[in-house]
């Protein structure tokens, strides 16, 4: 396991903060002006909007929050590549056992229902 030693503290300083707000505004902005400039083509509001995107994510990328995502992509990517993936035989084989079992499962539900409606509503209600 990959492991680091969690940094106490370092949280957001005002110059993190202002950055995310600049990229709140950025965001905020862009939603405006895809709805301001309703008469502009959709595919030019579209790349507005995906131009805001992409400019609010790389200011948020230069926070401690942005620091930190980037830490915690990495670290998945490299413990990901530690999985051991099961073969396709094993796929379909685990998968049609479960498939009986669901079918079992519900064979023996069906039948506990049948029976406790039978008893209920059959031998108590009508036997009066």
């Amino acid at each position: 396991m990959n492991t680091k030693a969690e940094q106490v503290g370092g949280g957001n300083s005002a110059a993190d903060i202002a950055k995310l707000v600049v990229a709140g505004l950025v965001l905020a902005g862009a939603v405006f002006a895809y709805y301001w400039y309703n008469d502009f083509p959709t595919w030019q509001r579209l790349l507005i909007l995906l131009g805001c995107l992409i400019a609010a994510g790389a200011i948020g990328f230069f926070t401690h929050a942005g620091r930190a995502l980037r830490d915690f992509l990495f670290e998945s990517n490299f413990e990901l590549r530690k999985v051991v993936w099961p073969t396709r035989q094993e796929t379909i084989q685990t998968t049609v056992v479960i498939f009986f079992v669901v079918v079992a499962l519900s064979l023996i539900l069906g039948l506990i229902d049948f029976t406790l409606k039978w008893v209920v509503l059959d031998l108590l209600l009508k036997g009066h």
